[in-house]
């Protein structure tokens, strides 16, 4: 016979371990309930001879449970014990951006599941009793640093949409405090580029000195960083943007937006549209 011994005093844990005990649906199992000292214990037993696979439905029932009951908890130390500079509505963003971020294939449910199946499967096989809290507290070694990877990712996510918001409010800020020039641009979003062309339709040169450039920042979109700082230091006072083609520049386009607030406009479909949007067609179809 062999049999799991599961330690804990949690009742919300012991009735969703009989609720699974009672589905078993499994030949020649039973488990019974006894209460000692210091642990209530919730025994389960197998007198059939297809071991691994008793062992396989216990160590997928223990995994679910540590994903259902622990793993907010575990996040939320982690976050507390590695950031703990962080004012508490900082963490709760961040927080949140693990809730999104744990839907992505590198945590998904199915790889966190598998990291606790082998680690229970291991220990389960070879002892016949777990005390669950410290088990989780200190045998999850590969499940918590999966988690670490998960909150660290976060936090970076978190500072560098911290920067950017800082950026662009210091921007406006500057954009509002000086004289607007009386320049009209017209901005040519055309696959990966922005073209910038002056009142006259003539292409204004883009200048790609970093050493010039003064308004660049860590928050950075590749070439467009160049073309915002050029942007920046003759400071139009009106700007179109022409989308002449499918963009990857939708980032950047947002972040212009935000920038020069009103004065930007988004065209689709005028003569410079689709002067560009038959330019770009032609380049690409050669």
């Amino acid at each position: 016979m062999k049999s799991l011994c599961i330690k804990t005093n949690n009742e919300e844990i012991l009735k969703y371990l009989q609720d699974e005990f009672s589905n078993f649906n499994m030949l020649n199992t039973y488990y019974s309930k006894n209460e000692f000292k210091h642990y209530k214990n919730l025994i389960i037993h197998y007198t059939g001879v297809d071991t691994e696979l008793f062992y396989t439905k216990l160590s997928t029932i223990l995994s679910y449970l540590v994903i259902d009951y622990y793993e907010n908890n575990i996040i939320k130390n982690i976050l507390i014990n590695n950031y703990f500079y962080f004012e508490n509505a900082e963490l709760n963003q961040i927080l949140k951006l693990c809730e999104e971020n744990i839907c992505d294939d590198e945590f998904s449910f199915t790889n966190r599941q598998l990291f606790l199946f082998d680690i229970f499967y291991e220990y389960i096989t070879t002892h016949n009793s777990i005390v669950l809290t410290g088990f989780v507290n200190f045998r999850l070694g590969k499940y918590k640093s999966l988690l670490e990877e998960l909150v660290d990712l976060s936090v970076n996510e978190f500072i560098i949409e911290r920067e950017y918001i800082e950026f662009i409010s210091l921007l406006r800020i500057y954009i509002n405090s000086q004289k607007s020039s009386e320049l009209t641009i017209h901005a040519i979003s055309s696959g990966d580029d922005i073209l910038l062309l002056d009142e006259n339709m003539q292409i204004i040169d883009v200048n790609k000195n970093a050493i010039k450039a003064k308004y660049l920042s860590d928050v950075t979109f590749s070439n467009n960083d160049y073309v915002l700082n050029t942007l920046l230091n003759l400071l139009p006072q009106k700007i179109y943007l022409h989308l002449a083609s499918p963009s990857s520049n939708l980032d950047f386009i947002n972040t212009l937006h935000l920038i020069f607030e009103n004065r930007i406009e988004i065209c689709h479909d005028c003569n410079i549209c689709n002067l560009y949007r038959k330019i770009y067609a032609k380049k690409n179809n050669n």
